[in-house]
């Protein structure tokens, strides 16, 4: 990690203001929706913490991420899950190969919606000091946060979709893993604790082909207290 990422990784937290929860497009009754409820519980897109983190994605970077890639994938989720439970419901004669393709859209759609949701609600303008808990699990693994945070980056560098750092709870295991296809990558059962998107979509605006610096950039915005939060729910 360079001396940068390294500094913003290890950064105690001065303060930061917190984030601003906005959605658009939304009707004065959608407007009520629950922040801590997932798209996949309310069937609407969950609302941003943040419309832009100054120094790391602007908002014209986050607004298309979220409404497109992620509004679009819950979108199809919900078009996918509706179609098979009315052809079950209904009992309609269905298409062996259409069944098969609307059963991985749903599985592709859906967890693209859950790692979306864990990407952006795991970003802060600065980020905070690993708490007791993750950080103690980092180390007995990787041997330290540094090289756990080199790990993490270079499997994100070596991605084309999603990296992401998660916990198994059948070993008691923390891995970082590569994930270039929604439905592939992650290991069963695994709970994901860090997701970085490194599709070009979630960078191309402030990045263009800078891969590497939003990766490199990131690590100094990644909210250590919901990561402790997910660890701590998962084992």
């Amino acid at each position: 990690m360079d001396s940068l990422s390294r500094r913003g990784f290890l950064f105690a937290s001065s303060g930061a203001a917190a984030g601003t929860f906005v959605v658009t497009g939304l009707s004065e009754a959608d407007e009520q929706i629950d922040v801590h409820k997932s798209g996949l519980i309310t069937g609407r897109p969950k609302p941003l913490r943040y419309t832009s983190i100054p120094g790391f994605l602007s908002a014209e970077q986050i607004a298309p991420h979220h409404s497109a890639h992620y509004g679009g994938a819950l979108r199809g989720y919900v078009a996918a899950d509706t179609k098979l439970q009315s052809d079950i419901i209904e009992g309609s004669q269905v298409d062996p190969n259409a069944y098969g393709a609307i059963q991985r859209a749903r599985a592709a759609k859906g967890n693209s919606v859950l790692l979306h949701e864990l990407y952006f609600d795991a970003m802060v303008p600065r980020a905070d000091d690993p708490k007791a808990e993750v950080r103690k699990a980092i180390e007995g693994r990787f041997g330290s946060l540094e090289k756990w945070a080199d790990d993490f980056q270079a499997s994100a560098k070596s991605a084309a979709g999603w990296a992401m750092l998660a916990f198994h709870p059948l070993n008691g295991k923390l891995y970082n893993v590569v994930s270039d296809q929604h439905a592939m990558g992650p290991l069963w059962m695994a709970t994901p604790l860090l997701v970085i998107d490194v599709y070009e979509h979630a960078f191309y605006v402030d990045y263009q082909n800078r891969k590497t610096q939003y990766i490199e950039k990131f690590m100094d915005h990644i909210d250590w207290k919901e990561v402790n939060r997910r660890f701590k729910v998962a084992s």
